[in-house]
């Protein structure tokens, strides 16, 4: 089962792999948003059909090679690649499957899985792009309340900053007091060092 985080990611890979199957030319794409009971086994099937058995291999080795590329995503287990008929691609949070047209009429999955939404991957697409700006408008709208809580939370600091002009100033005057001091002794010191300097 997703997390709640993770859903999302599922949700642009299940995106990623119809695509692969529109590429292929895989008819009648149906993406099954499971129920939440259901959630234990998988989030979404992803059902296509193909005309042939090579047409079915060619669609599953688009998927698997694009999710590979794209996001590093390799199935959890592949069935059904030797006979082609129906092809299972089991990537723990979704399940493609590929079948034959006659073979998908018979299992019938859509009817089996009365629970789950079904949806085209345009009405899928629509979707993923509306939580995505969500999501997207919900970031910005945290960044932007953050300076502002920053900038209430920070208190002024007591002591303005001295500038360096200014520091120097004070530097130089505290030289000048003492200078006078110096020379007063050395001015002893020559007088035959009898007499003490005042002190003020």
């Amino acid at each position: 089962m997703a997390t709640p985080h993770t859903h999302e990611q599922t949700r642009i890979l299940v995106q990623a792999a119809a695509a692969a199957c529109e590429d292929k030319k895989g008819e009648e794409t149906r993406i099954l948003e499971l129920d939440p009971v259901d959630s234990g086994l998988s989030d979404f099937f992803l059902v296509t059909s193909a005309t042939n058995d090579r047409q079915a291999v060619a669609i599953a080795d688009e998927i698997e090679s694009r999710l590979k590329r794209e996001f590093g995503v390799l199935p959890n287990s592949v069935e059904g690649r030797r006979r082609g008929d129906w092809i299972l691609l089991d990537y723990v949070d979704f399940v493609v499957h590929v079948f034959l047209a006659e073979r998908r009429a018979f299992y019938d999955i859509e009817r089996l899985r009365k629970s789950a939404r079904p949806l085209s991957p345009e009405q899928f697409d629509q979707e993923l792009k509306a939580a995505l700006a969500e999501k997207t408008r919900t970031a910005r709208s945290k960044a932007g309340a953050a300076p502002a809580t920053a900038a209430s939370h920070s208190a002024p600091s007591s002591r303005a900053a001295v500038p360096v002009k200014t520091a120097k100033k004070r530097a130089s005057k505290a030289a000048v007091r003492k200078a006078p001091a110096k020379s007063a002794k050395k001015t002893t010191k020559k007088a035959g060092g009898k007499t003490k300097p005042s002190r003020s």
